[in-house]
């Protein structure tokens, strides 16, 4: 190859798709850190791939974010198959459940067959064990065909362990003076490295049509640049898809707002804060980060109904850490709560969910409820809606030495919970991702709670849909009276209110409502009502 003053280097010769190419650097082969396909796994060719020879199936445009309904899946554990086929069978049953967004969790090719997918090494390419370049644009253009849209989960803060030979062509792509929780850090301050990451979200969006992006844990993301990283990357989406609907949501944990005011460039961030709230309230769990949710886990979530975000950087009881910034004048949609979600649940050594967690079924409900019928943005992970009866578990495919230092560290990291007193499932068994195979609804119990979720998004869509086409800021005003939460938002033609017992008590329920679980004397209920209003925002 022939090198080039800025430091690029480039060849020209005849070649053809499938053909199968690598690159030789000081007499050993590497494979192309942007290859699209792989001939096999992250170690050995690339493959020379056409990028428009999928044929596309014409009139999809995107759906607006106030429409949001997310469902996280792995596509290796989502189905029996754990391919990108086989899942495209199961979009017809998210359709009918009221999903509107299908998130898939990173699909870019990482060593071995099984895992996550936040080891990935290979960006640009899809893990060849799920399918094809092709057959994930096919899953992709299927669920636009029903009117799914599709966000993929990215990550940008790290590359995997294994088979990560971008140091090889250039050791500056990673910074020597600094590092991740995962590994080295990448050097975001160098033009090239910068490019590389944000072209590659632009090649998704257009090459693979998704409509969204998930950027896992952007506070991992270390750039003192003038112009952060993340900045450029959500203005060059902006600039490239001005004419197009795409969605962009952050994992944060610093609770930042400057991405999602009217001049930023996200639409969402995922909001743990509701998470943690709920699942304290719900299992009476303490330690580690819900220790600061623990006190008054009720109150929190008057917080969280109210402003979005529970930590604005305020003084918590069981923390000396400031986390978060003031969230109240936000958008309500830019805040996606949810009761589980991969990391809630995967990161428990048992890899417990919430439904198996808590035993009382009118209390799970009663906080589906809240969460799938307020105004923020809600996610299901994949199982949950109809109880599924497997956990999902960290699971890997590495090997050796590597191996053995993931299996030392997964029971290290919670042989300091006093709550737990069980072996950690090897994380590099195939039965250890075998068994995190949801399944389906089989039971009168799991078809009942589908039955439940299904009416309850549809009650979503009938009622709160069209307020936020509306307004994503409508007036909120949220009352506690001991363990009864009474939310109201005001829009312009309309008044939501959600009105929620979280405990025994009395309750009563709305006047005319659209949705009740439970009544006066059930120790947890909820109600839901709309309230239209004339021009000068009184009920007529």
């Amino acid at each position: 190859m022939r090198a080039s003053a800025d430091g690029w280097h480039t060849v020209e010769r005849p070649a053809r798709p499938g053909d199968l190419y690598g690159f030789v650097i000081n007499g050993q082969r590497y494979p192309d850190p942007a290859a699209r396909q792989q001939d096999g796994d992250v170690h050995g060719l690339s493959v020379l791939t056409d990028p428009e020879a999928f044929e596309w199936t014409d009139g999809w445009t995107g759906l607006p974010w106030h429409e949001a309904v997310v469902y996280e899946l792995h596509v290796g554990t989502l189905t029996d198959e754990g391919s990108f086929e086989a899942a495209m069978e199961a979009l017809p049953r998210l359709k009918a459940l009221g999903v509107s967004f299908i998130e898939i969790m990173p699909v870019a090719q990482f060593d071995g067959r099984r895992g996550w997918g936040y080891d990935g090494v290979l960006p640009y390419t899809p893990h060849e064990a799920y399918g094809s370049p092709d057959a994930m644009k096919a899953l992709i253009d299927a669920a636009h065909g029903l009117g799914i849209g599709v966000i993929l989960d990215v990550v940008y803060n790290h590359l995997g362990p294994s088979g990560n030979y971008l140091a090889v062509w250039c050791p500056s792509f990673f910074d020597s003076g600094k590092s991740s929780p995962w590994g080295p850090a990448i050097a975001f301050a160098h033009k090239a490295v910068r490019s590389y990451f944000i072209e590659n979200a632009l090649y998704w969006l257009e090459e693979y049509q998704i409509d969204g992006l998930r950027l896992d844990a952007v506070h991992a993301i270390t750039d003192s640049s003038e112009t952060h990283f993340l900045d450029e990357l959500g203005q060059a989406v902006r600039d490239r898809f001005a004419n197009r609907r795409v969605h962009l949501i952050t994992e944060d944990e610093r609770n930042l707002v400057r991405y999602f005011r009217e001049d930023g460039t996200f639409d969402a961030t995922w909001n743990d804060d509701w998470h943690h709230a709920a699942h304290c309230l719900l299992t009476g769990e303490l330690e580690g980060y819900y220790a600061s949710f623990a006190a008054d886990p009720i109150g929190d979530i008057v917080t969280a109904l109210r402003d979005g975000y529970v930590e604005q950087g305020q003084k918590r009881q069981a923390s000396d850490d400031l986390r978060g910034e003031p969230s109240g004048d936000l958008p309500v949609t830019a805040f996606i709560n949810f009761l589980a979600n991969h990391d809630q649940v995967g990161n428990r050594a048992q890899g417990e969910r919430l439904h198996h967690l808590v035993t009382d079924r009118q209390a799970l409900r009663v906080m589906t409820a809240l969460t799938l019928l307020s105004l923020f943005v809600p996610m299901i992970f994949m199982g949950d809606e109809f109880l599924t009866e497997t956990p999902f578990l960290y699971f890997t495919d590495f090997h050796g030495e590597l191996a053995e230092m993931v299996r030392k560290g997964r029971a290290a990291e919670f042989a300091k919970f006093t709550a737990f007193n069980n072996a950690v499932p090897d994380p590099n068994a195939p039965d250890t991702a075998r068994a995190s195979r949801i399944g389906s609804a089989s039971t009168a119990e799991q078809k009942d709670h589908a039955a439940f979720v299904t009416r309850l998004l549809s009650l979503r869509r009938q009622h709160v849909m069209p307020l936020l086409a509306e307004t994503s800021r409508p007036e909120v005003t949220v009352e506690r009276n001991g363990l009864v939460i009474d939310a109201r938002w005001r829009f312009h033609s309309a008044e939501l209110g959600l009105r929620a017992a979280l405990g025994e008590t009395s309750f009563t329920p709305h006047e005319a409502p659209f949705c009740v679980i439970g009544d006066e004397s059930s120790p947890l209920a909820f109600s839901a009502e709309i309230r239209p209003l004339d021009r000068n925002g009184r009920k007529p």
